[in-house]
């Protein structure tokens, strides 16, 4: 047990030397694939290795192709850091190597899942009554939300989805913002009802619904519905009116998309954008994104905790302590998977409320320093700044995505691109823990060093 002992140390000494290099190590740099995969690569041994060998051998060949992901000037994606106390937990979770199926299998699990999922309502402003599952991210959560939708709405017609499958079932209407993330559409492929299913509904000019064009499209059809609302526009951070959509929506199902927006309700500053959040049927975040817990966390809620079982529980003889509806195995689509609770659970525990207010708060008023500063700097800001997203434009699309491609080369901060409303943008997403001013500050003027090359 002493070389074990020693062993996890180690892993946990070579993980702290990374959190600490983040601050001030090139955020991403140029890799050789080849090499990276030497690295990795060779015949499959022979004979066993010393477990501290093969660590030290892992971490040797990783090191040149490990992305800054975690640190404060990563500002790609949507992506938050890892807080310390999630991050020490979720290194527990991996040496207790529960399986979180359900609370025979782990009671630890169970209880940490139960209490962190109704703080999450709390924060989040859902209904304490909703059922929480725990998935890996954003895709598993409207997955599971909209298999939600599909279960009730369909039940509701007479059918039985679960039993029946989809052939000669009622046609399901999918209404949805032409401004929709790409895993809503991917979720309907997943369930099995087609992207040709959606009947997509106009958004305004930051990238909201349209309400009034949500009730045309609403009005043109009838049979069961199923209405997809965003919370946090992935290149704008704009949010639909909620509330307004949701008396629209009438009798149909509604779910929110809220991967990284449905935080906003945790920050009395911007919790007016998710006036009506409570409204809804159904609702998909990360945990990964603002709340800055590791890979992989997501979380989906349901109003209706039946419909939600129906689609995902698990029944067989063998598995002990099946039978009755848990907060766990019979909410998500695994039956093993690893015990996401304890770093949830951390996470809250060290911020508190007020600690998730001034989280999002603080990389809100970043976000708008950092389109101040490349405003000045002659950039030109392709949104309104209402939540930690940021689109900046250099003019020609050509020369955008070849300053996209310095900054990436650079390695001061990371970032990526997109296109908006025709146009090609630097996205930045302002998501992490640790990011502070001066960070801020810093891969500005690299963006505009470098933008002056150009």
């Amino acid at each position: 047990m002493d070389e074990l002992r020693d062993l996890l140390a180690r892993a946990a000494a070579l993980a702290a030397d990374h959190r600490e290099s983040l601050a001030e190590r090139p955020v991403a740099r140029a890799v050789d694939p080849a090499a990276l995969r030497a690295a990795f690569g060779g015949p499959l041994p022979e004979h066993p290795s010393p477990p501290a060998a093969v660590l030290e051998e892992l971490a040797r060949a990783a090191e040149p192709g490990l992305v800054g992901t975690g640190g404060p000037r990563f500002f790609g994606f949507v992506i938050g850091g890892g807080l310390p106390a999630a991050t020490a937990a979720d290194v527990l979770a991996a040496g207790w190597d529960q399986n979180a199926f359900n609370a025979v299998l782990s009671p630890a699990a169970a209880a940490a899942e139960d209490v962190a999922g109704g703080w999450l309502k709390e924060l989040l402003g859902i209904p304490a009554t909703a059922s929480t599952g725990f998935v890996t991210g954003g895709q598993a959560a409207n997955t599971v939300g909209l298999a939600a939708a599909r279960h009730r709405v369909l039940a509701e017609a007479g059918w039985d989805v679960e039993r029946d499958g989809l052939f000669g079932a009622p046609r399901v209407r999918v209404v949805a913002s032409v401004e929709r993330h790409a895993t809503i559409d991917r979720a309907l492929r997943l369930l099995g009802f087609g992207t040709a299913a959606v009947e997509e509904v106009a958004a305004g000019p930051e990238g909201a619904i349209d309400v009034a064009d949500l009730d045309r499209v609403l009005a043109a059809g009838t049979g069961p519905a199923i209405v997809c609302l965003q919370a946090g526009n992935v290149n704008t951070g704009a949010c639909d009116d909620l509330r307004a959509a949701r008396e629209a929506a009438g009798d149909a199902w509604v779910h929110v998309d809220g991967a990284f927006g449905l935080w906003a309700r945790a920050n009395p500053a911007t919790a007016a954008l998710l006036d009506g959040v409570e409204l809804a049927d159904s609702w998909a975040c990360d945990g990964h994104k603002w709340l800055n817990v590791p890979y992989d966390s997501g979380f989906v809620f349901c109003a209706h905790p039946d419909a939600h079982a129906a689609a995902f529980a698990n029944r067989a003889a063998y598995l002990t302590g099946a039978g009755e509806v848990s907060g766990m195995g019979d909410l998500t689509p695994e039956s093993s998977r690893r015990a996401r609770g304890f770093a949830v659970w951390a996470a809250l525990r060290e911020l508190g409320r007020d600690g998730a207010a001034e989280l999002v708060d603080r990389c809100c008023r970043l976000a708008r320093r950092f389109a101040v500063l490349l405003a000045e700097g002659g950039a030109e800001i392709g949104n309104d700044v209402v939540l930690n997203q940021v689109l900046v434009s250099f003019g020609d699309n050509a020369r955008t995505d070849a300053i996209v491609s310095a900054v990436q080369r650079d390695g001061t901060c990371w970032l990526g691109g997109t296109t908006w409303r025709g146009r090609r943008y630097l996205r930045i997403s302002v998501s992490n823990w640790s990011t502070t001013e001066r960070d801020v500050d810093r891969s500005a003027a690299a963006i505009l060093r470098l933008a002056a090359r150009f």
